[in-house]
């Protein structure tokens, strides 16, 4: 499992032996009760208000005051004789309030002046304190604990897990206790087998391990909204980043096609910059998500979902394109109004309307399915053959360029792993790709090659995004 990427909290044997959670490695059924520790602690009582302030940033400079994560060293304290409330400060354990040699001069300078007063605290600690990493390493066999399950993907409210076969028999604690420590949660889920190992349509079977058994999911990326039910689509929230850099590629009024687009997560963000998509997939139910998302999200005049296999449609989208009727946005500027009186202010000269002409030829074409997509690059050999006088030279229209996902090894050397990835997509279209052939290579420039690393999927096994410009060669090919 990958590391939790949105965890920023201490792992438990990162904290001082007495702040950590009660021990019990025999739990197989979580008891919340069983975490709740108290702690003797010294605290300095501050005898003025007006000098908590001043007091506070004394201790802290001298670093007297206790620092733990999540906790705040500020408690109200009644004073001995149950009388008024004052203002303490927690001190660091190494601190005895009834032993002075303990004491940093810092503190002897207040109590001699009169500032504060040192006394007795016990702080109690609890489950909802502790961190899922402090609760689980106090629960798991001291010999599993060098790199503990904390690896996870939310999809809405569903947190899926993909834990290794070492920690099954805790898989339910682990899921509760994540489930407490994400309010967000709703469910956890265990993937039980390889994404695609089942489908085509690289779902996966799971298992409900807490929660609610539900998998209807809202899930927000790049400002828009997609709802889906994940048992039957494919996504990755950990593609984001990867889904934004793409996109960011593409220039508005451009035309691109989105060979296996799943429920949209390019195409969708893509509509959004006034950017032209065809968007295919050949799940009938990820086809309807994007419908829905398409019009949720308001790209339709941009954004048009498919379902054909995705081999099929490389050829028949650009033919297609070709003899469709042209299609031309208009998107008109949006009324200023004052907002006071809510009347319409006039502008002078009125604004322009935005007008946006869909392209005759795709400029990109996006192909994420990285454990087949390079087998369907043969789809474009002869995509454009007789029509050679519609590119340059003779017209300004560039051929597209294709932007193909990919498996590779993990090697030490990454040159080895491009090097394979250009053998494979050399091999299915027919024609040779080397990683020289880079803007800046010492090979063919104007192929435009770069290899993008996207991520680490496990030890041995690197995703990538091989783009290239798609060669004369192959395009205006007869077959």
């Amino acid at each position: 499992m990958d590391p939790m990427s949105d965890s920023n909290s201490l792992r438990s044997s990162d904290l001082p032996e007495m702040f950590r959670p009660p021990v019990n490695r025999a739990m197989r059924v979580l008891d919340r009760s069983f975490f709740r520790k108290t702690i003797p602690l010294s605290a300095a009582t501050v005898f003025q208000n007006s000098d908590i302030s001043k007091v506070r940033g004394e201790l802290h400079k001298s670093k007297d005051l206790l620092t733990l994560p999540r906790l705040t060293s500020i408690r109200d304290v009644a004073e001995q004789d149950g009388g008024q409330v004052k203002k303490a400060l927690l001190l660091r354990e190494e601190i005895k309030h009834d032993e002075a040699a303990t004491w940093s001069p810092t503190i002897n300078e207040l109590v001699e002046k009169g500032k504060v007063g040192l006394r007795p605290y016990e702080l109690t600690l609890d489950y909802d304190y502790w961190t899922y990493a402090d609760i689980i390493s106090s629960i798991l066999p001291e010999d599993e604990l060098q790199e503990i399950p904390q690896g996870f993907t939310q999809v809405g409210h569903v947190l899926h897990l993909n834990l290794r076969e070492q920690y099954l028999p805790y898989k339910h604690l682990i899921a509760e206790i994540l489930m407490d420590k994400n309010k967000a949660v709703r469910t956890v889920i265990n993937k039980t087998e390889d994404v695609g190992s089942q489908s085509q349509f690289r779902t996966f079977p799971f298992e409900l391990l807490a929660g609610e058994n539900d998998l209807n999911v809202v899930q927000h990326e790049q400002d828009c909204e997609f709802r889906f039910d994940y048992a039957r689509v494919y996504w990755n929230s950990r593609l984001e980043t990867e889904h934004r850099r793409l996109v960011e590629k593409f220039n508005q009024g451009e035309m691109v096609c989105d060979v296996m687009a799943g429920v949209g997560p390019f195409a969708v963000p893509a509509g959004r910059k006034k950017i032209f998509v065809w968007a295919n997939d050949l799940n009938p139910h990820g086809y309807e998500v994007m419908q829905d998302a398409v019009k949720r999200n308001k790209v339709e005049g941009f954004v048009t979902p498919f379902n054909k296999d995705g081999r099929e449609f490389i050829r028949w989208s650009a033919q297609e394109l070709l003899e469709a009727e042209p299609v031309t946005i208009t998107i008109h500027p949006k009324v200023r109004r004052d907002k006071k009186t809510g009347k319409r202010v006039e502008q002078a000269p009125p604004p322009h309307p935005e007008e946006y002409h869909r392209p005759l030829f795709f400029d990109h074409y996006v192909m994420n399915l990285p454990a087949t997509a390079i087998e369907f690059l043969d789809a474009f050999a002869g995509v454009y053959a007789g029509k050679e006088s519609l590119f340059a030279p003779q017209t300004s229209q560039r051929l597209p360029m294709v932007h193909v996902y990919c498996f590779s090894g993990h090697s030490e050397n990454e040159l080895d792993d491009h090097i394979d990835i250009c053998q494979r997509i050399s091999e299915r279209i027919g024609y040779t790709i080397t990683p020289e052939d880079r803007v800046g290579g010492s090979g063919n420039e104007s192929l435009e090659l770069s290899i993008h690393n996207v991520r680490l999927v496990s030890p041995k096994k690197q995703m990538f995004c091989a783009s290239f410009r798609l060669p004369a060669e192959v395009a205006f090919r007869k077959i």
